[in-house]
Parts: structure tokens; C-alpha cells; sequence
């Protein structure tokens, strides 16, 4: 059998959260329990470490005890630019990770398998990258990362002015595992007070 690569994780948290007014999105509750919390919990049993990306005073997240790995690049490029200072803190920190799992902070249902069969996927398709869907919908930031791709993603960011992770991702070998959106949409994410309503009554349904 062959060795299960050494995957550490970065949670992507550094979103501005207009749509809910500004602040922290994923310090809101869901379930009696922060957002960042309930996907704290999901992803780091499936990997080896979990920092957090987010920019502004690291101070705040400090009761999570996890790494915080602020942005690079100015104006807030959108969340490759969250991923690529990942990337290059695990290469700095932990060089024998091959790949990097990447999540959003505010996706409170994550499935428990995640890693696994992303792993499994960008194995056996001999793929360069794997990413998440659901519903017939790709999830490109919920994503399996090599860790050398670092250097050209850094190059796309600032020469090309890329900011959408699917016009990245399409340039490479993509492998894309499908969940089932029932009971409830395991990527189901709170972009809005409206979301986050029913986010509560997702938790709801099972306790969790």
C-alpha cells in the first residue's frame, strides 16, 4: 500500500463578510458553537496540522491555538491569495507536506471523509489538484493542493491578476469528487443572515 502523503490544512477565514454587515463571519454561532469552531472540529482529525488565514490583529483567533497566516498580497485578492500564503507557510514549516487541503471558514457541515477521498481521487486520476462538489456544483475552494504549484499560483496572482479559483484550477489536471446534498449539502455555506438562519436549522435537524 502505498504511504498516505503528509496533508496539513489551512482554513480560509479571512473574509470580509459584507453580506452580514462586516466582521468576522466565521465567529458568528451555529448550533450553540462558532462557525470556525465547527469546522475547527471536522477537518483536524483528517489532516496533519491546520493553520488559519485571515488578516487584521491574529490576536482574536488566538483562543483556537492554531497558526495565523495573514495575506501577502495587498487589496485583499480574494481567497487564492489566502491559499498561496498557506502554501508557502507549509513549505516554510512543515517541507515534507506534498499537498495542502484547503476549506472555507464558514462551511459548518463539512463532511467527515473530506481528505480521504479527495486523496483518493487525485491518486487514482493522476490529477495535479482535486476540488469538492455537490448538487452538480464545484466547490473550488474546498480543495486538494500541491504544495510545488506554490511558485506558478503566486505568478498567476500578480502578473495575470487572476482571482478566480476555477480559472486557476482549469489550467491543471483536476480531479472533482461529487457528495450528495441530502440530508443537507455537506458545502453549505453562510454568505448571508438568511443563510445563516437556516445553517441553525440544518444543526438542528440531527443535533449537530
Amino acid at each position: 500500500m502505498a504511504e498516505i502523503p503528509i496533508t496539513p490544512g489551512v482554513i480560509l477565514a479571512g473574509g470580509l463578510a459584507r453580506r452580514m454587515g462586516g466582521g468576522d463571519k466565521p465567529m458568528r454561532e451555529v448550533g450553540g458553537q462558532l462557525l470556525l469552531q465547527r469546522v475547527i472540529d471536522r477537518l483536524a482529525p483528517q489532516c496533519d496540522g491546520l493553520v488559519l488565514n485571515a488578516n487584521g490583529d491574529a490576536a482574536r483567533f488566538k483562543a483556537f491555538g492554531l497558526p495565523v497566516v495573514a495575506d501577502d498580497l495587498a487589496d485583499y485578492p480574494g481567497p487564492l491569495a489566502g491559499i498561496v500564503a498557506a502554501l508557502d507557510w507549509y513549505a516554510l514549516h512543515c517541507p515534507q507536506a506534498g499537498w495542502m487541503i484547503s476549506v472555507a471558514g464558514d462551511c459548518p457541515f463539512l463532511p467527515c471523509d473530506l481528505v480521504q477521498r479527495l486523496r483518493q481521487a487525485r491518486h487514482a486520476e493522476d490529477a495535479q489538484l482535486a476540488v469538492a462538489a455537490s448538487a452538480g456544483q464545484s466547490h473550488p475552494v474546498i480543495g486538494l493542493w500541491d504544495v510545488s504549484l506554490r511558485h506558478e499560483l503566486r505568478q498567476a496572482l500578480v502578473r495575470e491578476h487572476i482571482r478566480k479559483v476555477a480559472r486557476w484550477t482549469a489550467r491543471y489536471r483536476l480531479a472533482t469528487v461529487e457528495w450528495p446534498a441530502t440530508p443537507r449539502d455537506p458545502f453549505f455555506n453562510t454568505n448571508t443572515t438568511e443563510d445563516l438562519a437556516e445553517a441553525q436549522r440544518l444543526a438542528a435537524l440531527d443535533g449537530k
